[in-house]
């Protein structure tokens, strides 16, 4: 996993800095929604030419580093 976390960019001049694919202008949250809403890899990577497969991978490996807490504290009431 440490190799498709290397796709993920993370630069203040691109996207406000909010984590990118590979330093292109693909939001990780963009990827994660279209998957989100049923797009397949295969109807990313035909709508978007310069995404590669470990992209749409990278983008799953991101979200999966980022809901790993060791518990969520509900809010108080």
């Amino acid at each position: 996993m440490p190799e498709l976390l290397d796709r993920i960019t993370i630069d203040p001049e691109i996207c406000h800095g909010k984590p990118c694919i590979r330093g292109l202008r693909y939001p990780v949250e963009v990827i994660l929604e279209l998957l989100s809403a049923g797009a397949t890899t295969d109807d990313i990577l035909r709508d978007y030419e310069d995404l590669e497969r470990e992209d749409v991978l990278a983008a799953l490996a991101f979200a999966a580093r980022l809901v790993q807490v060791k518990r969520i504290q509900p809010p108080a009431a």
